[in-house]
């Protein structure tokens, strides 16, 4: 796992004056990557850093030579860190690069956005133990948690053409459902329509068909982090989901953060992994020393609401959710990559892994309106006077993620914005 070293130091300052702001998402000590060009321009989109509230154009600072994110992800650990620490030493106060540097910068309000890169696959996990045992009351009031959850990391295949960058909007989903107490499914829009408070995990490099990756190599594989909402329609999951699981409910679209925060930048916010006592420990290939020690991530996570009534009056939204990965997530990356490739699947660069919902023990931490209002049986009444039980037309879902930590400079992970329309 990557430690600390000089890019992560709390004096570091940059040249660009907002990245020194307090608070600020994207200080010298992130450098996260996507993918951007002009807005409103037809340019190729290329590879960027975010750096304050500019964007630094990688091609035109002569860092890279071509504009596929998915290369730079499969390039080794070692030469990720050689480029981290170009970029830390360029952009740093009193950098000889400044002059040359500056004309690559673009502001991010001027900017557009694409998927940071093509994600060729995309496997949903299961990972917030919070999120499963609420649900399951829901369904199973005598059995919440499956038997084999504390045993192996669940997860499923995903869609990823539908996968969309922060700041779209798509249809509310059509599919079949099924009224309590009806013999025969109907047919239309989805009523129950939910957000799903997730991070996803991207891969870096690979492996061959055939090789697992063990548990003390997993994180040499992973490039970074983003935050995840994957939609869901309620309604047609309920009826559609047995006995292979989740797929029109999922499929129609998911929305993902424009910046991937790299696994170096989140070295000075790990923490150990432990298990609840009584709970079994992990299978020896999904246990590792360097888990033990570091394999959990301190990351705070919020979910925002902003109604179309709340936009028309000039309002930025209703806090719905603020959380912490610490109390949710019941599995580690490096053991979700460990398991994916146990069996000899091969992942690929750009391969992207969600965690599942994080949801905290608190209902304040709930990471869906599935668990917030009870299955909609209890309406939450938002700071206007609305209410909701399932997410209407019109409605925008931000997520928003950071991590703080005493001796370390913030860092966060941007947002990802997500409209629904009828």
């Amino acid at each position: 796992m990557t430690t600390r070293n000089a890019t992560h130091d709390p004096q570091l300052r940059s040249w660009v004056a907002s990245a020194n702001a307090e608070g600020a998402d994207f200080p010298i000590q992130n450098l996260p990557f996507g993918r951007f060009r002009r807005a409103g321009s037809a340019e190729a989109f290329r590879i960027g850093v975010a750096i304050g509230d500019q964007v630094l154009d990688l091609q035109a600072a002569g860092l890279v030579d071509h504009a596929d994110m998915n290369a730079l992800m499969a390039a080794s650990p070692a030469e990720r860190q050689a480029l981290r620490a170009k970029l830390s030493e360029g952009l740093r106060a009193g950098s000889t690069n400044e002059a040359a540097w500056s004309r690559a910068l673009v502001p991010q309000a001027q900017a557009e956005y694409t998927v940071p890169c093509r994600i060729g696959d995309y496997t949903d996990f299961y990972t917030g133990i919070h999120h499963a045992t609420t649900v399951g009351k829901l369904f199973r009031p005598d059995q919440p948690l499956m038997p084999n959850y504390k045993w192996v990391p669940i997860g499923y295949h995903g869609r990823a053409s539908s996968i969309v960058v922060s700041g779209n909007s798509f249809k509310r989903p059509n599919g079949q459902t099924i009224a309590p107490g009806a013999s025969e499914p109907g047919f239309g829009p989805c009523k129950r329509l939910d957000y799903e408070l997730e991070l996803g995990f991207y891969v870096g490099q690979g492996n061959a068909l055939g090789e697992p990756i063990p548990m003390g190599e997993a994180e040499q594989h992973l490039f970074g982090v983003g935050l995840f909402n994957d939609w869901s329609a309620r309604d047609i999951q309920a009826w559609e989901y047995q006995p292979l699981g989740p797929f029109l409910s999922k499929s129609f679209a998911s929305t993902i953060s424009p910046w991937i925060v790299t696994m170096e930048a989140l070295a000075p916010f790990r923490a150990a992994f432990t298990r609840p006592e009584g709970d079994p420990q992990p299978l020896p290939y999904l246990d590792a020393p360097s888990n033990r020690e570091s394999g959990a991530l301190d990351i705070t996570l919020e979910v925002w609401l902003q109604t179309a009534k709340m936009r028309a009056a000039g309002e930025e939204g209703v806090r719905l959710t603020r959380g912490n990965t610490m109390q949710a997530a019941y599995w580690t990356a490096a053991q979700l990559v460990a398991h994916h490739t146990v069996n000899g699947c091969n992942l690929q660069p750009g391969d992207l892994l969600g965690s599942g919902t994080l949801s905290g023990p608190a209902q304040s931490e709930a990471g869906s309106l599935l668990e917030q209002t009870l299955g909609g049986k209890q309406p939450i009444t938002l700071s206007n006077g609305e209410t909701r039980t399932f997410l209407e037309d019109g409605d925008t879902l931000i997520l928003r993620g950071w991590c703080e930590r005493e001796g370390a400079v913030r860092i966060g992970l941007g947002e990802a914005r997500g409209t629904v329309v009828g």
